[in-house]
């Protein structure tokens, strides 16, 4: 099994932020997720992507 789809703990973790934070940057629809019988989801690919728009670089 691999890791592309993360839980709010890996993707907090990835982004060296705290759960609480996280939770409150998707809520606020600032990092892309989805719900999966009410938990947040999170693609690897998705959040890399919206980093790579943050820091004014091109996607690639």
């Amino acid at each position: 099994m691999d890791d592309d789809i993360w839980t709010i703990k890996e993707v907090a973790t990835y982004l060296k932020i705290k759960e609480k934070t996280a939770y409150a940057l998707v809520a606020q629809g600032k990092i892309p997720g989805f719900k999966v019988g009410g938990a947040w989801r999170f693609r690897r690919e998705d959040i890399d992507n919206w980093i790579d728009g943050q820091s004014g670089r091109p996607e690639t």
